[in-house]
């Protein structure tokens, strides 16, 4: 799996999203965070061998305020990644809390590790 942060959907520019990757014989698990997204806000493409994730930040305010002094210039989050062909991207799942997202993504039933029996005789 390899990153990009490369926008083709012509919306301008983005924050990348702190993104942990771990792999393990069955697959991949993906932690972005993505704090100020609401899940409303957040979005998973997969096409072709990418997976894109984007999210809007939505600040909550009290009441009726308004902000007087901001210091995030960019209120969306983007990040693309180049999937291998091991993967199963048929099969991710996804949860959100607390602002993190996790994404398991299965390796493909031909990419994983199989033990051969050997027969006697």
């Amino acid at each position: 799996m390899s990153t990009s942060n490369e926008n083709h959907t012509g919306q301008g520019e983005a924050l990348l999203p702190a993104v942990d990757v771990f792999e393990d014989e069955g697959g991949i698990t993906l932690f972005a965070d993505l704090p100020g997204v609401p899940r409303e806000q957040l979005g998973l493409h997969v096409e072709s061998d990418t997976l894109t994730i984007e999210g809007q930040m939505s600040p909550e305010l009290a009441g009726s305020g308004e902000a007087t002094h901001v210091e995030l210039s960019l209120p969306r989050y983007r990040r693309a990644f180049t999937l291998s062909r091991e993967l199963d991207v048929e099969k991710v799942s996804a949860a959100f809390e607390h602002g993190v997202l996790r994404l398991r993504i299965p390796k493909a039933s031909h990419a994983r590790p199989r033990k051969i029996e050997v027969q006697v005789g």
